[in-house]
């Protein structure tokens, strides 16, 4: 995939030299032939695969409990809500897919926009496309294989592969083991790092140091190329199961592309029980922080306990993946109606 056309040059070519205008694309007409032609390559990556293509509702009746992500909402009035129902849109198609893992539909995938409060930038756009699926019988390592294989397909030129444990990157990067350092020593390597403003934050817990100094730290110095960072804090699970050991850690991934996460894979947490137990924490540490209280998927819950298969997942950031492909710097420029177009 070749790169799309610099910011200055799309709106001379798109307006015919008129000047700028809201009511024109962000993008250009070329990167939007692009995207199409990746949404078609990735169609056809999993019609070969065997890959059943599906979609659930946008809408829901319960939104995700994450701490870190916000809900857009809206409401529902009409017959059978006479007075009116709050509705989540969707920030991820995940629950009602293993929905449809547990009813028997084998392996799936879905190409659908996805919404997140309060998410906007130069990576960002609360309105976004991500590629989804699930891969009964696949660990994450087994899927990692599987997201190298569709993404080096949509590359004009093979890009170099790296996998490496989320422990392992940080003793290299940092001289640091994340699963050892206490919140304090975490904090120390953010200011011998030189991180800006570390002297005047007061992160909650060890979380929230990590994460900081993955941002800060560790993403801008992995390269080019694809990096695979594997098996995270147990504390960072998420919806992915632990496996036992000293430490334990989440059998989770994350794609990074040239330092820019674009996918986040799971091997995927199917004890019913314990996923109540982590939507209730979420909930918990969402009072905690003054967060909005949202009602927790109980059909997600009951589907579990009904039996989802052995499985792995992962949701693939499309706008990032463009992105990348293109050489774009902003993610304005790989959508046609960004939120200050919309």
């Amino acid at each position: 995939m070749s790169p799309g056309p610099k910011k200055s040059e799309l709106v001379n070519r798109l307006n015919n030299g008129k000047p700028d205008s809201g009511a024109y694309p962000a993008a250009s007409l070329e990167m939007l032939r692009m995207r199409a032609r990746v949404l078609a390559a990735i169609r056809t990556f999993f019609h070969r695969q065997g890959v059943m293509e599906v979609e659930t509702p946008v809408c829901s009746r319960s939104a995700t409990t994450d701490p870190a992500i916000e809900s857009l909402v809206t409401r529902y009035t009409g017959p059978g809500a006479p007075a009116g129902l709050p509705l989540y849109l969707h920030t991820s198609p995940e629950f009602p897919m293993k929905r449809l893992l547990a009813a028997g539909s084998g392996a799936i995938y879905q190409i659908c926009k996805v919404f997140r409060d309060g998410e906007s930038g130069r990576l960002h756009n609360p309105e976004f496309t991500l590629l989804e699926w699930y891969r009964p019988g696949f660990d994450h390592h087994r899927l990692m294989d599987e997201v190298e294989q569709l993404v080096q397909a949509l590359m004009s030129e093979p890009l170099a592969v790296r996998r490496i444990s989320y422990q392992a990157l940080f003793q290299q990067q940092l001289q640091l083991d994340p699963h050892q350092a206490s919140a304090g020593q975490l904090r120390d390597c953010a200011l011998n790092q030189g991180v800006s403003g570390v002297d005047r934050l007061d992160l909650p817990h060890r979380d929230a140091w990590l994460d900081l100094l993955m941002t800060h730290c560790v993403e801008p110095a992995m390269g080019p190329g694809l990096c695979f960072v594997y098996d995270y804090p147990a504390s960072q699970a998420a919806l992915s199961r632990v496996r036992p050991g000293n430490p334990p850690v989440a059998e989770r991934f994350e794609l990074y592309i040239n330092g820019i996460e674009v996918a986040n894979g799971f091997h995927e947490l199917t004890d019913a029980a314990e996923q109540q137990r982590r939507f209730e924490q979420d909930l918990q540490t969402r009072s905690a922080a003054g967060q909005a209280d949202v009602p927790m998927d109980r059909q997600l819950i009951e589907a579990l306990s009904l039996g989802l298969p052995d499985c792995a997942g992962v949701a693939l950031g499309i706008d990032r993946l463009i992105m990348q492909l293109a050489g774009a710097e902003q993610i304005s420029q790989v959508l046609a109606f960004p939120l200050e177009r919309a």
